[in-house]
């Protein structure tokens, strides 16, 4: 390994914008499970399930209707 390099002709990472942020966010367990069982039928891990799901609700900007029971 060297001491030092040279990045003075590198360039910026062209993806840097689609990397993914992390954050903090309250599910119920209900929810969790769900996506979790998907998962296992899918093959994919359950967050990157959840992250797909939510990306496409928001590409076709899906609203929610909610009826509250009075």
């Amino acid at each position: 390994m060297r001491k030092e390099y040279d990045f003075s002709k590198s360039k910026r990472n062209p993806y840097a914008k689609a990397l993914k942020r992390q954050i903090t966010i309250r599910l119920d367990q209900p929810t969790i499970e769900y996506f979790q069982q998907l998962a296992g039928t899918s093959g994919l891990p359950y967050q990157s399930l959840m992250n797909l799901y939510l990306r496409d609700c928001a590409s076709h900007h899906r609203t929610l209707h909610m009826n509250w029971a009075a």
